[in-house]
């Protein structure tokens, strides 16, 4: 068999069995325009499990009925471009609404500390749930003694493995403001690594927003950028409003900037750039 990873063709059925497999799965809608996306994620899972054909690497999945090949499917057809302080307006917008928090009666945990729950979903490589500590202790050096966490899921396990490392190439402070560089630890030789202070607050799951969610909330600020867009409408209407369903009545949604929480029906209204707040009439959420 040839190394040239473009040496497999993909029929229109065959890549009509892709689409279905992975909308399935993982709730993911996956236009013709991503036909070629397709067959080089896949080829080299096609050969790594000695099929000859597309078909045949979709039919050994359809009979193994493993998860863990499942995994591996998704994860190959998932992107996962993210970096430190992407959409940074979200995270002043962030530390805004925190600082609000702090001066009147926040929400306290069972333990009587004051309580702050941030959900990053779709959290990819871990940039955006550790730019989420770093900024708001930064800020607010009197979390540290909060009830302060920060829950960071994905489909993506490789992702997620990657992220509970917290560590990343020095390259990943290009862009950033000498101030926002100085909150990564620097041994040294050529990496990055997130703060022990940072890295405690996160909590890494893996979780598909298709299926149930094992989270009660009520999040003070929900993170869910660039991920519904691979939904299609339908889908993403329902995941909107089981996000409204878990975060508080005075809590924020992010979401990245080609993505529109306040559609007819939906629980946002849109009050900042990119930025939703649960409508008045809506129920009001209470902590567990």
């Amino acid at each position: 068999m040839s190394s040239d990873p473009g040496d497999i063709p993909l029929s229109d059925a065959e890549f009509h069995r892709v689409k279905k497999r992975v909308y399935d799965i993982a709730g993911i809608s996956l236009s013709d325009a991503k036909r070629t996306l397709v067959m080089s994620r896949l080829t080299k899972h096609v050969k790594a499990h000695g099929q000859a054909s597309f078909g045949d690497y979709l039919d050994f999945l359809d009979r193994s009925k493993n998860d863990s090949l499942d995994q591996e499917f998704v994860n190959a057809l998932t992107t996962n471009l993210t970096r430190f302080f992407r959409e940074d307006h979200h995270f002043d917008h962030l530390a805004e609404h925190v600082g609000e928090l702090i001066t009147r009666k926040p929400r306290v945990s069972r333990a009587g500390k004051p309580r702050l729950r941030i959900w990053s979903a779709g959290c990819s490589t871990g940039q955006e749930p550790f730019t989420i500590a770093l900024h708001l202790l930064a800020k607010f050096p009197e979390l540290r003694r909060w009830d302060f966490k920060v829950l960071a899921t994905d489909i993506d396990t490789a992702v997620l493995a990657r992220a509970a490392t917290a560590i990343y190439p020095e390259q990943e402070l290009a862009g950033l403001s000498r101030e926002r560089a100085a909150l990564f630890d620097r041994p040294g030789d050529g990496t990055i690594r997130i703060p022990a202070v940072a890295r405690e607050l996160i909590a890494f799951k893996v979780l598909n927003l298709m299926e149930d969610w094992p989270v009660k909330g009520p999040f003070d600020a929900i993170f869910c950028r660039n991920v519904v867009i691979y939904f299609d409408k339908a889908t993403q209407a329902r995941i909107f409003t089981r996000l409204g369903k878990v975060l508080a009545p005075d809590g924020f949604l992010y979401v990245g900037h080609s993505e529109n929480a306040a559609y007819t029906e939906s629980p946002f209204k849109l009050v900042g750039k990119t930025v939703y707040q649960m409508k008045p009439t809506q129920t009001a959420r209470h902590a567990a």
